[in-house]
């Protein structure tokens, strides 16, 4: 079992304990299979401790950290206003600033020692467990890019504790995909993202990077929910002149009550839907709506069943 942070006291896994934690924002720091890894908190203020909070995990992408994520996304306004606890992982690479998430079944695409992201999530839920009151059917995943893809091998390997996930900009690059029980998705995609195009990367391709594409992502889990396969297709309104336009598919209601929804923004790039863009190079980031709204209305209606 991983050794848990010097501030818990128990173990097991998440329970209704009253919050032992100070509100705002924290570094915390955990042992995983001999490794020290560390998570960002936010705790939202004025929350009632012994409630059990919902839990957002909210991953960053390749070369980022937590600390870039929470800025980028500006999830923490959203726990907040929500009162839920925003839960911010680092991976693992070059120093506290490069960093990245295994979330490929198959060996390193960057080379390195194997790193077990999945432990390692699970590891920060039973850390959470010990020192505040968490709703272990209420814990979700969101995340940027490779991020993104994280929150699919989430999907596939740890269901059990997993309600629903959100990735923006991420697919699905794992091969063997089994989740225990049906777990609704929403997926974020700009259709002209070159940094993780629509179409993926062929896995049979040569070279290190390889992931599915986001219409075999989505329906991976359509048929894993039992969706219906025919979605029910919106265009939002256009709001904003910002050179973009937001889709939305909706698939089901499947088993237990799952949805598999697809946000497309048309002429969208490598960006978080609502937030600016944070370089020229990764395209528009549309301003028609605001990801963290859609996000938590979705985790909201779907706790685990």
């Amino acid at each position: 079992m991983p050794a848990a942070s010097a501030d818990s006291s128990a173990t097991g896994r998440p329970t209704t304990r009253a919050t032992t934690l100070p509100w705002g924002d924290q570094l915390r720091r955990i042992d995983v299979g001999g490794r020290s890894r560390s998570y960002l908190l936010h705790l939202p203020p004025g929350h009632d401790p012994a409630k059990p909070m919902p839990v957002v995990l909210i991953f960053h992408g390749a070369g980022m950290n937590a600390v870039m994520m929470m800025s980028l996304c500006g999830m923490n306004a959203k726990a907040d206003q929500a009162g839920f606890v925003a839960v911010y992982p680092n991976g693992t690479g070059l120093g506290e600033v490069a960093l990245t998430f295994n979330a490929w079944d198959g060996p390193d695409p960057l080379g390195r020692p194997p790193v077990d992201d999945v432990a390692f999530t699970a590891a920060i839920l039973d850390d959470l467990g010990r020192s505040i009151a968490i709703d272990a059917k209420r814990v979700y995943a969101t995340g940027l890019s490779n991020g993104g893809m994280m929150c699919y091998r989430l999907a596939a390997e740890l269901s059990d504790r997993i309600a629903a996930i959100a990735p923006v900009a991420g697919t699905l690059a794992v091969a063997r995909v089994q989740p225990t029980r049906p777990v609704p998705v929403i997926h974020f995609h700009g259709t002209a993202d070159r940094i993780v195009p629509m179409a993926g990367v062929d896995r049979r391709a040569r070279g290190a990077l390889r992931f599915r594409s986001v219409d075999e992502s989505v329906q991976t889990f359509v048929k894993l929910n039992g969706c219906p396969v025919e979605p029910r297709m919106v265009d939002l309104p256009d709001t904003a002149d910002d050179g973009t336009t937001v889709k939305v598919q909706t698939w089901g209601p499947g088993k237990a009550g799952s949805q598999v929804v697809l946000v497309l923004i048309e002429g969208g790039g490598h960006t978080w839907p609502g937030r600016a863009s944070p370089a020229r190079f990764v395209g528009r980031s549309t301003r028609d709506i605001s990801a963290n709204d859609m996000i938590w209305d979705f985790f909201a209606r779907h706790p685990i069943k």
